[in-house]
């Protein structure tokens, strides 16, 4: 079964191709200029050259015809190639008796076959030729009735029967008008299946639009049809007949500088109409997948297609070949000056190539450098891509600058090349650092300061050259020749390439200075509190020597953290909002006033002088919306926890709903008075 569908995807391509290559041959030909050649010719006289409207009229119905081609379903598309291949072996049959009899005429010998050898032997090659002929047509139209395509033996027939030659003459064009006739009553009985077929095409067509839309029938026609591998194969067929007409005419071996000018020129020859156009930008986008698809296998082995990045498609690549395409005119130009611009678009293409491959290659070495992976076969295959993709396009970006003048336009267009490099010496210069300290044993300080150092000069940098091109753009676009392709272009590309850039570069920095600001406004913890915390940070697994304090006194290391802050502005822990202390808060409102009730037949006692750790008689008690609650505090300016409250620990309100710390109660924990467990002991068998 499988075999079976790859055949039919094989033939539904194949069989689709002879109406593209149709469709460009009827681009390329002016039909002023051919009727201006058959004015200079002998054919002028022919009455079928006579009328011009009506051969530019069926150049019109070529284009019909082609698109019918193209759109036809498998199944009648693969009968109407044997209808056509049955016609040509019925032809070929006609072709082999008309030999024959030319043949027989040239000797002269009308007598019996047996009699001379070469004329037996000449009857003897026919007739086999014939029979094959026969077999194949009814092979191929699928009856048992062999006699419908054996016309053409009647002169074979005739001439065993030792009929003279001028009759086999005679015979031999009755049975060209009789396969003729056949022909014509054949199409006559199929006349009305074209009407049929366009109808039931239009019913269903209406059905698929009312029920789906037309963007479900446009996206079902690109599947049904293949529409990328269709124009990719024209492509290469194309291609593969420029290479074959230029080596077919050539004795002499090629130079490697002329192997290279033969190879543009013959991309130049094949992308002159809009169909070869698609042809090579599909072709582009197939190979680009190649590429990347043969990247991220080097890298990652078989498991690179497990989670396949819908991003890295290689339609990138194509999309920006039509678009440098489109803009510059290519196809409007001619050989010489198409090659010369394609050179630059290619090379546009490779840098974008390089450019997919390397964001392919850059999560996975970072990931392998953290990883602690100890497969030193993958060490080598992620630095030995880096390597290339640092090289390679400064290679390139060399060899440009050889062949063309330095102007700004080229420097432009060999800044992604060197963008390219100087993020891949980026990628490798972290991938050091993450191998230093993994050989350290302990973690680099302001680790990720220099990550984000690193990256943020590669963006500036990348951000500065796509203003540029910009500005280069929009002053060609005012002091030059205005278009409105190029002005698209540019509105496009100060969207997406400046404005979106401008925004999430501001947005890092944003977050990044916030969290800074955040961090610096907690409390360091001190030596005694981290002894006495005994804990690792709860973000990377590791002991403290240094931490900062959370307002719900959780204990982090400041960079990791800051790291932290960048995600979201909650506690790693409980998830509590960390808002930093620098803001100012709101007065709280006073307390209020306690009242003490006393028993009248109980006498009250001078207490005396207060005691240190008593707070003293006019101290108010809790309100009685709060309740009272042992606060964990052993040391006030950093707010740590502790397992168990000591003896001498000091009540402070809670809320109701049983956080000490919410934010929705009104009044400020801070400047809430407290007293000691003994007096509010007292005070609460005195209420």
């Amino acid at each position: 079964m499988a075999v079976k569908e790859k055949l039919e995807a094989v033939l539904n391509v194949g069989l689709r191709v002879p109406s593209i290559m149709l469709l460009d041959v009827l681009y390329r030909w002016d039909v002023s200029s051919f009727f201006q050649q058959i004015q200079r010719s002998s054919l002028n006289n022919n009455p079928l050259f006579q009328y011009k409207y009506l051969a530019l009229n069926m150049h019109y119905v070529g284009y019909i015809l082609s698109v019918v081609l193209l759109t036809l379903p498998r199944q009648h598309l693969v009968q109407l190639y044997l209808y056509f291949l049955t016609a040509l072996l019925l032809y070929a049959g006609h072709q082999i008796s008309r030999d024959y009899v030319r043949s027989e005429l040239e000797s002269g010998y009308d007598g019996p076959l047996y009699l001379e050898p070469l004329s037996m032997n000449r009857f003897t090659t026919a007739l086999i030729g014939q029979l094959v002929v026969c077999t194949l047509c009814s092979c191929v139209m699928q009856t048992k009735q062999i006699w419908l395509f054996s016309a053409h033996l009647l002169p074979l027939v005739a001439r065993l029967c030792l009929v003279p030659l001028e009759t086999i003459v005679f015979i031999n064009r009755f049975a060209m008008i009789f396969t003729g006739l056949e022909v014509l009553y054949f199409l006559a009985s199929n006349l009305l299946v074209p009407y049929n077929l366009a109808k039931t095409a239009y019913r269903e067509l209406v059905q698929v639009v009312e029920v789906y839309g037309l963007l479900a029938l446009g996206m079902s026609l690109w599947n049904q049809l293949v529409v990328p591998v269709l124009f990719m194969v024209f492509w290469l067929v194309l291609f593969a007949l420029q290479i074959y007409s230029y080596f077919s005419t050539r004795d002499q071996p090629t130079s490697r500088e002329r192997l290279l000018f033969l190879f543009l020129t013959s991309i130049a020859e094949c992308c002159s109409t809009p169909y070869s156009l698609l042809g090579l930008v599909f072709t582009v986008s197939f190979v680009a997948l190649g590429v990347l698809t043969l990247c991220k296998f080097y890298l990652q082995g078989y498991r690179a297609f497990m989670n396949d990045n819908a991003m890295h498609r290689g339609m990138t690549e194509g999309i920006t070949l039509l678009v440098l395409a489109v803009q510059t005119g290519l196809i409007e130009l001619q050989v010489i000056h198409r090659a010369f611009l394609l050179s630059i678009i290619l090379f546009i293409v490779v840098a974008s190539i390089l450019q997919s491959m390397l964001e392919i290659a850059d999560p996975i070495v970072l990931a392998l450098g953290a990883s602690r992976d100890k497969s030193w076969w993958k060490h080598f295959r992620a630095v030995s891509l880096c390597l290339f993709l640092l090289v390679f396009p400064s290679y390139m970006a060399y060899m440009i600058c050889q062949f063309f003048h330095m102007d700004f336009w080229l420097l432009i267009i060999i800044s992604s090349s060197i963008l390219t490099s100087l993020q891949v010496l980026g990628t490798l210069f972290i991938y050091v650092l993450f191998m230093v300290e993994e050989f350290r044993k302990e973690p680099v300080e302001n680790m990720d300061d220099v990550i984000y150092y690193v990256n943020g000069t590669y963006r500036l940098l990348e951000f500065l050259v796509a203003l540029c091109v910009v500005a280069y753009g929009v002053s060609e676009t005012i002091f030059g020749e205005w278009t409105v392709m190029g002005s698209t272009i540019i509105f496009i590309h100060s969207y997406y390439n400046v404005w979106l850039r401008a925004q999430l570069g501001w947005k890092s920095f944003l977050l990044r200075r916030d969290a800074v600001n955040k961090i610096k406004s907690l409390p360091t913890a001190t030596s005694a509190q981290l002894e006495k915390h005994n804990d690792i940070c709860a973000i990377c697994y590791q002991d403290m020597q240094n931490a900062v304090i959370t307002p719900c006194s959780h204990f982090f290391h400041a960079g990791c953290l800051k790291k932290w802050l960048y995600v979201q502005e909650t506690c790693p822990f409980c998830h509590g909002q960390l808002k930093s202390q620098s803001t100012p808060s709101p007065a709280p409102s006073p307390p209020p006033e306690p009242v003490v009730h006393q028993p009248a037949n109980e006498e009250v006692e001078n207490p005396g002088p207060p005691c240190a750790t008593e707070a003293p008689a006019e101290e108010p008690v809790p309100p009685e919306d709060m309740d009272v609650t042992c606060q964990d505090t052993c040391t006030p300016e950093a707010g740590s926890l502790s397992s168990a409250c000591p003896s001498d620990s000091r009540l402070v309100p809670e809320c109701k709903n049983g956080d000490s710390r919410h934010e929705d109660c009104p009044e400020q924990l801070d400047n809430v008075p407290v007293t000691s467990a003994e007096e509010t002991g007292k005070g609460l068998d005195a209420h």
